[in-house]
């Protein structure tokens, strides 16, 4: 009998094998590809941008992810950026049915890799004093022998990894120039000027637009219709334009075109219809701009008579010769703090600088239109009539009877939503009532923050201009165009969370310790200098003789200070003791928690339904006849 159980124990433990083997295998083929994602931000899931442009591609794609994984040992925190992007790659070819191609690339040094690497566009960066370099990039092929890279992928910029990584694969799948039409009331290209009659030298940001984009310029006179495979259109300076050539426009827009719009209400360089002979004149002359049509039936709010103030922004400009700089309200040096960081646009950008800025609000009956912010004004900021800023001589009479409104302008921001038609009054085939997607609109309320003299010095070296910008202007107005060139599912990416899980409460309580220890050596400095000037008035009352002796008034105070510094020190190492032993503390109740503390909580957790079971169960055979 007992060689029987055991028999049975011994069979039943090879039958729990074998369907234990078996159900593994059928869960690996019926639950391949199969992902669940429990990280917080859900870091591993794509967005649906990103899956519908994998899902579109046509031909193959080749990524070179060139990493070096044996030069970067020493390394923890690109090792962890590198296991990141490995793993969204590989998240990214499982979704694109076998048309994505990943290629994991380690490249020695002095190697062919290393040469490849280099010949396909990616950086090294150095990464010690003897020399060490390191690769850290992403390299694309197509089925046409195209080629696109991601020099080098920066650790801080992982909140667009995936944006970057899809904007790649996009650009591979569609590798020709994306084609832009440009309708300026502003003189952005080279030409001739009436008012010098010398040719003038095309805007920078216009030579940007250039070099990086087909860009084709409209006529508003003859606009009626703009071709369908216009990616992006730019609007800059629109002064009464006529009614087809806004129907044009909102034709576009509604199409699922993406428009970019530089309004103004005070366009300082737009010269159009200036009297070179009459110099008050072209100063007095409107040189407001609007979509006014366009603009109501989108649920946009601009007044094209209002500039934005915003005293805590305001940059110094000169008033006369001779004279000290005075702060212009007017004239805003805008900093990271009133830009965007959540979109990709303006996420690593730091200054823009703009001036007789207008503003944009959402109507109370915009429907679903959305708008969000990608330039603001701080909340110290207020509005005032244009007319305050002509013939301007003291800035600082702006800020006479200053009202800040305590809340932000929007002078530049993304407006999407199911727009309706400004004329649907107009029929035919074709013709539509409502944009059938979501609209992908950017309107700013700035056309100077284009010109040069904002953002950028422009000298001749050897016959070719020379760049230096001073602000991130130009920048914006690329990141711009490049963004709404590329397709609608592309432009949806947004910012990400990022893996990094810092110890928010370790640094706050180091921070906090800081403060404490840099108090105490404040207190230390300034006790230091007390103690000097006392030696020094003590040493101007003593005789030349004396001058090298220390007096006993002197030498107390010096044994006074020195005890006092010891005593400092002491507090000091107190602080930093503290600190540790903080963070040590902090350390054991985490330990506890999940060593003690969450065990008892599942034990418990878990006797507590046993009982409620078996109470159950009582309940149901007692009540049985």
């Amino acid at each position: 009998m007992a060689f029987n159980r055991k028999t049975l124990s011994g069979s039943a433990l090879i039958v729990l094998g074998v369907l234990l083997v078996a159900v593994l295998l059928l869960a690996n083929v019926l639950l391949r590809g199969a992902r669940l994602d429990l990280t917080q931000g859900h870091l591993y899931t794509l967005s649906d941008g990103t899956r519908n442009i994998l899902k579109s591609i046509d031909e193959p794609i080749n990524l070179y992810f060139f990493y070096s994984d044996r030069g970067s040992q020493e390394l923890p925190q690109v090792r962890a950026y590198a296991t990141r992007v490995r793993e969204m790659l590989q998240e990214m070819a499982a979704h694109a049915g076998g048309k994505l191609k990943l290629h994991l690339i380690d490249p020695l040094p002095f190697s062919e890799d290393e040469d490849r690497a280099a010949s396909m566009g990616l950086q090294s960066i150095p990464v010690s004093a003897a020399g060490d370099k390191i690769f850290l990039g992403i390299a694309g092929t197509n089925s046409t022998n195209g080629q696109a890279a991601i020099p080098f992928l920066q650790p801080d910029k992982e909140a667009f990894l995936e944006y970057d990584l899809a904007k790649l694969i996009h650009e591979l799948e569609v590798p020709r120039k994306p084609l832009v039409g440009l309708l300026s009331g502003l003189p952005l290209a080279a030409g001739f000027d009436p008012a010098t009659r010398q040719m003038r030298q095309a805007w920078a940001v216009d030579q940007q637009w250039t070099q990086l984009f087909d860009v084709k310029n409209l006529d508003a006179a003859t606009l009626k219709t703009i071709e369908p495979d216009m990616n992006v259109l730019i609007v800059v300076q629109p002064r009464q334009l006529p009614e087809d050539a806004q129907f044009a426009i909102d034709q576009f827009v509604l199409r699922g075109g993406h428009l970019l719009v530089f309004v103004d209400p005070m366009a300082e360089l737009d010269d159009s219809g200036a009297d070179p002979n009459n110099p008050m004149a072209a100063m007095m002359a409107d040189k407001s701009s609007d979509l006014p049509r366009l603009f109501k039936a989108w649920g946009i709010e601009y007044d094209p008579h209002q500039v934005v103030l915003d005293r805590s922004r305001a940059l110094a400009v000169s008033v006369g010769e001779g004279q000290a700089p005075v702060r212009h309200p007017g004239i805003l040096g805008l900093t990271a703090a009133d830009l965007n960081h959540d979109d990709v646009v303006t996420a690593s950008l730091n200054t823009i600088n703009v001036t007789s800025a207008g503003h944009f609000d959402l109507a109370k009956d915009a429907g679903d239109a959305k708008l969000e912010p990608l330039i603001q004004t701080s909340s110290d900021a207020t509005s005032v009539a244009s007319d305050r800023l002509r013939m301007l001589s003291d800035p600082s009479s702006l800020l006479a009877d200053y009202k800040p409104g305590g809340s932000p302008y929007l002078i530049a921001a993304r407006l999407s939503g199911k727009l309706k038609s400004a004329f649907p009054e107009r029929k035919g085939e074709g013709v539509l009532a409502q944009a059938k997607d979501q609209a992908q609109v950017v309107l700013v309320a700035d056309t100077d923050l284009l010109s040069d003299r904002m953002w950028v010095q422009v000298r001749s070296f050897l016959g070719q201009p020379l760049m230096n910008a001073f602000a991130n202007n130009g920048d914006f107005a690329v990141n711009v165009v490049d963004n709404l060139a590329g397709s609608s599912d592309l432009i949806a990416i947004r910012g990400r969370a990022t893996s990094q899980r810092p110890f928010t409460t370790v640094d706050a309580i180091k921070r906090s310790a800081d403060d404490r220890f840099r108090a105490k050596e404040r207190d230390l400095q300034r006790e230091l200098a007390d103690t000097e000037r006392k030696l020094t008035e003590l040493q101007g009352a003593k005789s030349q003789d004396q001058a090298l002796v220390l007096s006993p008034e002197q030498k107390s105070e010096l044994d006074n200070f020195l005890q006092r510094k010891v005593e400092i020190r002491k507090e000091l190492r107190a602080v930093r003791r503290q600190l540790d032993a903080q963070i040590e503390s902090l350390g054991t109740r985490l330990k506890l928690i999940n060593i003690l503390l969450m065990p008892l909580l599942v034990t418990f957790g878990a006797l507590a339904y046993a009982w409620w079971r078996a109470q159950r169960r009582r309940a149901a055979q007692g009540g049985r006849p």
